[in-house]
C-alpha cells in the first residue's frame, strides 16, 4: 500500500491506514513496537553515512529514535501539515528542548503570562541560565510588540490556555512574527491539529503533549515538535554550523533532535509511541464528543446560582470569543468555573461521584482538581490573582462520559 491509496482529506482515515505505509513485517495493521537500541550494518560505510547525515531514513541509537518513533512522527508531520517533527519522552521535555536547544545566553524570550504552571515554572530557570524572558498578555498583539527587543528571537504561546482558557491573538502575533523575523512557537496541546493548525497563523514550530488530546487515553506520556515549514532558519544566528547543511527547512529540527535527543536524552520509547500512534486514531471522533460535551456542560454551570462564572472558549461569555470562532472548529474538552463562595470548593467536588478527582488532562473520563490548592499552590496568593486563577477556581477535563450524567451529576453536588 502507498501514501497514494489513502489520500481522503479525512484525518480519521489517514491515520488508520498510515502504518501500512511503512511496509510493516507480516501484513501486520500496526508499527511493530521496535525495542533494539542498536541497530547494525553490513558496510561500515553505512554506519558512517547514518552518523553524517548522508544516510536518510536509518537508525544508529535509540536515543535519537527507532523505526516506531519514527513512523509516529510521520503522523504527527501529517496531522499538522508540517515538514517534520521531533518526539520526546513527555510534554515538558518537548517545551524544554525549543528553549534550550534554540535559545542561548542574552536571547530574549516573549511569552504569555497564562501558560501552563510548570512551563513557567520551567522560564523561571531559563532566566538564571541568561535568558531573558518578559510574560505578556497575549491576547494583544500590542502588548506583545511592545515586549519586543533587540535581543528577541522567540515569542511562545498556548492556543487556549491551562486553567483559565484564556485566548492568544494568534493570527495577529503571527504576523507580528513574520515581520520582525522571530521564531513563533505555539502550543497546540489543548486544541490539537483537530481543532487547529497553528501554520495557519505562521507558527514556526507547533509543539503537543501527546500525553493529552492526541493520545487521550491517560496511559502514556509523550510530546512532540512539528516544524511548519514556514520559518527561514538561514536568518536565525543561533543554529549550529554543523547542522547548517541539507535541506534548510529541517535546519530548527536537527538541531532540536541532536541537541535535545542525542545529548539531553529526553527521548520517547517505541512502546509510548505505540500507545499515542494508536490513540491517534480516533482523535477527531473523541475530540468532537468532548467538546460538545464540554459545552453542554459549561453552559449549564454558568446558568446555575452556585456559579460565579465559567470559562470555555465557545461561550459567548467567554473574554476572547471571537478569537474562539475564528480560529477553532470546536472548543475542545477543557473548561474552569468558579465557585460563589470559595469555601464550598472540597464539599461541592468530593460529592460529585463521576469526575475523578486527579490531576492531568485529556483523558477518556472526566478529570476535576480544585486549582489553587493544588497545581498552582506554590504560586502563592499573589501571583496566582496576577494569572487570574481564582481560589475558589475548578479545572474540569471533560472525558466520554455521556453529557446528561455529567449534567446530572453536577446539579446534585451543587444542590
Amino acid at each position: 500500500m502507498t501514501p497514494e491509496d489513502t489520500t481522503s482529506p479525512d484525518p480519521t482515515t489517514r491515520l488508520v491506514h498510515a502504518d501500512r505505509h511503512f511496509g510493516v513485517e507480516q501484513g501486520g495493521v500496526h508499527m511493530a513496537i521496535h525495542t533494539s537500541v542498536q541497530y547494525g550494518y553490513e558496510r561500515v560505510e553505512d554506519l558512517i553515512g547514518v552518523f553524517q547525515g548522508t544516510l536518510k531514513g536509518k537508525f544508529n541509537y535509540a536515543r535519537q529514535g527507532t523505526p516506531t518513533t519514527a513512523a509516529l512522527e510521520s503522523k504527527i508531520t501529517q496531522l499538522e501539515e508540517g515538514v517534520g517533527t521531533v518526539c520526546f519522552a513527555t510534554g515538558m521535555a518537548a517545551v524544554t528542548a525549543v528553549f534550550f536547544t534554540l535559545l542561548r545566553a542574552g536571547d530574549h524570550l516573549v511569552a504569555s503570562r497564562y501558560l501552563f504552571g510548570n512551563t513557567l515554572s520551567l522560564l523561571t530557570t531559563l532566566q538564571g541560565l541568561g535568558v531573558g524572558v518578559t510574560l505578556v498578555d497575549p491576547t494583544s498583539t500590542q502588548a506583545v510588540a511592545d515586549a519586543v527587543t533587540p535581543a528577541t528571537r522567540m515569542v511562545f504561546v498556548e492556543t487556549i490556555a491551562n486553567p483559565g482558557t484564556q485566548i492568544p491573538d494568534l493570527a495577529g502575533i503571527g504576523e507580528l512574527c513574520k515581520e520582525r523575523g522571530l521564531v513563533y512557537v505555539v502550543d497546540n496541546t489543548i486544541s490539537s491539529p483537530a481543532l487547529f493548525l497553528p501554520k495557519c497563523v505562521n507558527a514556526s514550530l507547533s509543539i503537543n503533549s501527546l500525553t493529552k488530546t492526541i493520545a487521550g487515553h491517560g496511559n502514556t506520556l509523550g510530546g512532540a515538535v512539528t516544524d511548519t515549514g514556514l520559518f527561514d532558519w538561514t536568518r536565525y544566528d543561533n543554529i549550529f554550523a554543523g547542522y547548517r547543511q541539507g535541506d534548510v527547512k529541517q535546519w530548527g529540527l536537527t538541531q532540536i533532535r541532536k541537541k535535545a535527543l542525542r545529548d539531553m536524552g529526553g527521548t520517547l520509547s517505541s512502546d509510548a509511541a505505540h500507545r499515542i500512534s494508536v490513540g491517534a486514531e480516533t482523535l477527531s471522533l473523541r475530540i468532537a464528543q468532548t467538546s460538545a460535551t464540554a459545552l453542554a456542560l459549561a453552559t449549564f454551570l454558568e446558568s446555575h446560582p452556585a456559579v460565579a462564572r465559567v470559562y470555555y472558549p465557545m461561550l459567548p461569555s467567554h473574554p476572547q470569543h471571537h478569537f474562539a470562532k475564528e480560529y477553532f472548529s470546536a472548543g475542545s474538552w477543557l473548561f474552569s468555573f468558579e465557585l460563589r463562595d470559595a469555601d464550598t470548593l472540597v464539599p461541592v467536588i468530593n460529592k460529585l461521584r463521576l469526575p475523578i478527582k486527579a490531576t492531568g488532562l485529556g483523558d477518556t473520563r472526566t478529570l476535576i482538581i480544585p486549582v489553587a490548592p493544588t497545581i498552582f499552590w506554590e504560586m502563592g496568593a499573589a501571583k496566582r490573582a496576577e494569572v487570574g486563577v481564582a481560589e475558589g477556581l475548578i479545572r474540569v477535563s471533560v472525558g466520554l462520559e455521556r453529557a446528561s450524567d455529567l449534567i446530572a451529576d453536577f446539579e446534585a453536588a451543587l444542590a
